[in-house]
């Protein structure tokens, strides 16, 4: 729903800058974009973070850009889980990841997106 209402804010002031989604982490909140944010987006989406999910906007310090985003293939994983039968969901990738040692103080931005190599194969790509 936050989601719904950052986009019709940010289309009243004609950007075209959509929000894809937002994860609200302990103290963070990460809302990702279709492209970089100009300095009025952030403010628009500072302002309805402000206003909309925190009781005490003092709390809210800073809306800023990502230092960096980086991405990672991974290969070799299998499509269908052994334990439940089913396809691997980004939400168990993103548990694996986070239980790494590797991943220490990364912060996800976005989902993984897991593809099934061939329609033949039984692995994926993350």
């Amino acid at each position: 729903m936050h989601v719904v209402n950052i986009n019709h804010t940010l289309k009243a002031i004609k950007s075209s800058t959509i929000a894809d989604f937002i994860r609200v982490e302990d103290k963070d909140i990460i809302i990702t974009t279709n492209n970089v944010s100009s300095g009025s987006d952030l403010q628009e989406i500072e302002k309805y973070v402000k206003n909309s999910l925190f009781s005490n906007a003092d709390k809210v310090l800073l809306a800023r850009l990502s230092q960096s985003k980086s991405y990672l293939k991974i290969v070799g994983i299998p499509f269908i889980s052994k334990k439940t039968n089913s396809c691997i969901s980004s939400d168990k990738i993103e548990d694996i990841l986070k239980n790494n040692h590797l991943f220490n103080n990364i912060i996800f931005t976005s989902k993984p997106c897991i593809i099934k190599v061939s329609s033949k194969s039984d692995m994926a790509i993350i």
